[in-house]
């Protein structure tokens, strides 16, 4: 007998018995309580194999499908968005991709964020255009009447992070999913920035939701992958185009990884929210720092949406700049002892990474970043005392002590 709660169970649980028992498989009496990994690219047929889809995603039969260890991320991961389906690829650009390759066809048009996650600025910058002939506007998703005029009869995608990467501006998902609708197109939303609990964009009326699950979801920075979720007729076109159809599969082995990191999500999603603050603010208030971008700082311009739009807290990314040069700012991150400087995001420890001021996408971010350029500061799960520390004595290390 099983042990594991039914599907309907899992959608009454809350959200710490949720990250724990979501999507796990526990065997017979005397065995593991935990599904285990299943490192098997194929799964035994029936004796008459004749009524099976080759094409099929909801049972395991070939990992390029489906196996053990994907249904049962996807299955948590549909119930901890509120999704009535999920599918997992093998990283979060594989994700997005995923998302545009299925619903966009040639001579669509793409209403795009012009401030987000660069192989997003690539792809339709460049790459959709030149190979498919999607056309996309870059606009301030935060401003509803630029997003209104961008729309054309042949729009048929608005997309948008709730947090945008890497300026923190934040989107109102709700307004967009209207516009979006009442245009004939869908919303996609990338929440990486804000997993569950701080946002569920299907909740207020996106249609897809994507995550990179090798940041905050895993946790643990040693696995990767990537999700969409949303309606089980969208998820299923998804599966069948872009999973099956190009291949982009998450390995076995770390979707037992993200799984087995997603347990500790809601308790992690907490202490990352409450260090950042604490950290921002202390940033904010050092002379020697010129600028920070966190939706929960009161100086943040949208920190009045943030406080409506994210009621669990604002995430815990941060860019701001020291006062300098490039050369300053990496001096800077190079006198870092605690924290580590490297690319990724929503590991347990906190990472740091300097971005200066080249390519066209800079063009859209605010003035500060233009001239700065900015560090991407993701806020790891140590003692906010400790990395305050660790900020004070690089601050006094590249400037001298106040």
């Amino acid at each position: 007998m099983s042990a594991r709660p039914d599907r309907h169970q899992e959608s009454t649980l809350g959200e710490n018995s949720l990250a724990v028992h979501g999507g796990n498989d526990a065997g017979e009496p005397g065995g593991p309580i935990r599904t285990p990994i299943t490192m098997a690219n194929s799964y035994a047929l029936p004796d008459d194999p004749s009524g099976i889809s080759w094409s099929g995603t909801d049972v395991p039969l070939y990992t390029r499908n489906s196996g053990v260890n994907q249904l049962g991320l996807q299955r948590k991961l549909a119930a901890l968005e509120h999704a009535e389906d999920a599918v997992v690829l093998a990283s979060g650009v594989a994700a997005l991709h995923a998302v545009f390759f299925t619903l966009l066809r040639t001579g669509d048009h793409v209403v795009v964020a012009d401030q987000g996650y660069e192989a997003v600025y690539k792809l339709f910058a460049e790459l959709l255009p030149q190979k498919y002939g999607i056309e996309a506007t870059f606009v301030d998703t935060s401003d509803l009447d630029a997003v209104r005029a961008a729309i054309r009869p042949e729009t048929r995608l608005i997309h948008t992070e709730v947090v945008a990467n890497p300026t923190t501006r934040v989107a109102d998902v709700a307004a967009l999913a209207t516009i979006a609708h009442e245009a004939g197109a869908l919303l996609s939303v990338d929440s990486t920035f804000t997993p569950p609990p701080l946002a569920r964009p299907l909740d207020h009326g996106a249609d897809l939701v994507v995550h990179s699950l090798t940041k905050y979801i895993n946790g643990h920075g040693d696995a990767m992958g990537g999700s969409v979720a949303g309606s089980r007729e969208l998820i299923q076109r998804i599966k069948a185009e872009a999973m099956v159809d190009v291949g982009g599969v998450i390995s076995p082995f770390n979707a037992w990884l993200i799984l087995r990191g997603s347990v500790t999500l809601p308790l992690r999603i907490r202490q990352h929210v409450a260090t950042a603050a604490e950290v921002a603010r202390f940033l904010e208030a050092d002379p020697r720092v010129a600028f920070v971008a966190y939706p929960g700082l009161s100086s943040h311009p949208q920190h009045a949406d943030a406080a409506r739009l994210l009621p669990e807290g604002a995430g815990a990314m941060i860019a701001f700049a020291v006062d300098g040069d490039p050369d300053t700012q990496n001096r800077f991150v190079a006198a870092l002892r605690l924290i580590t400087s490297a690319v990724s995001l929503g590991h347990d420890e906190s990472l740091i990474v300097h971005v200066g001021t080249g390519g066209p996408r800079v063009a859209f971010y605010p003035e500060p970043f233009r001239r700065l350029g900015h560090l991407r500061f993701s806020v790891g799960l140590e003692d906010a005392a400790d990395l305050i520390a660790d900020l004070a004595q690089a601050l006094d290390a590249t400037f001298g002590p106040r």
